[in-house]
């Protein structure tokens, strides 16, 4: 569904330098481009403000046991758009949020050692009536085909 009618569908507009401002942690769940389950992903971020930016320090469990820590500074740039950078993103992430949605997309380059060395990242989030939770649909492309899809849904997380 197009930005243009998930904005019309009404309810709270998703930010996100503010929807990840504080404590998030996520659930996913990997699918092959035939749509079969191959694994489950995890997890938990921290963001705060510095100047202009959110920097969210984001850690990836996977359920092979591996671990990703990742640092993102993100920055509205625009009325609607964002940009972000992180250490395993090539260049900068761009991004555009309309009402509940928010499209982004960026080339990762992947741990050393996978075969896949570098992959195109889309995603659609779309924030729930409830403001407080996130699904996220994205695609993983190498060389424009879809070599992994994937599900996850985020929850703002209270402090203990």
């Amino acid at each position: 569904m197009p930005p243009e009618a998930l904005r019309a569908l009404g309810g709270p507009a998703l930010e996100p330098d503010r929807y990840f401002e504080g404590r998030t942690a996520s659930f996913g769940v990997w699918e092959d481009s035939g749509g079969a389950s191959t694994g489950r992903f995890s997890t938990e971020a921290e963001g705060r403000r510095d100047g202009d930016a959110l920097v969210l320090d984001q850690t990836v469990r996977l359920d092979d046991g591996s671990v990703q820590e990742r640092q993102w500074r993100l920055r509205r740039v625009g009325a609607h758009r964002y940009e972000a950078t992180s250490a395993p993103v090539v260049g900068t992430a761009v991004g555009e949020a309309q009402g509940r949605t928010f499209h982004w997309a960026y080339t990762l380059t992947l741990p050393p050692g996978d075969w896949l060395r570098r992959v195109d990242f889309e995603h659609w989030m779309y924030l729930a009536d409830d403001g407080e939770t996130l699904l996220n649909r994205f695609t993983v492309r190498k060389l424009g085909l879809v070599v992994a899809r994937a599900s996850e849904v985020f929850r703002r997380r209270v402090a203990p």
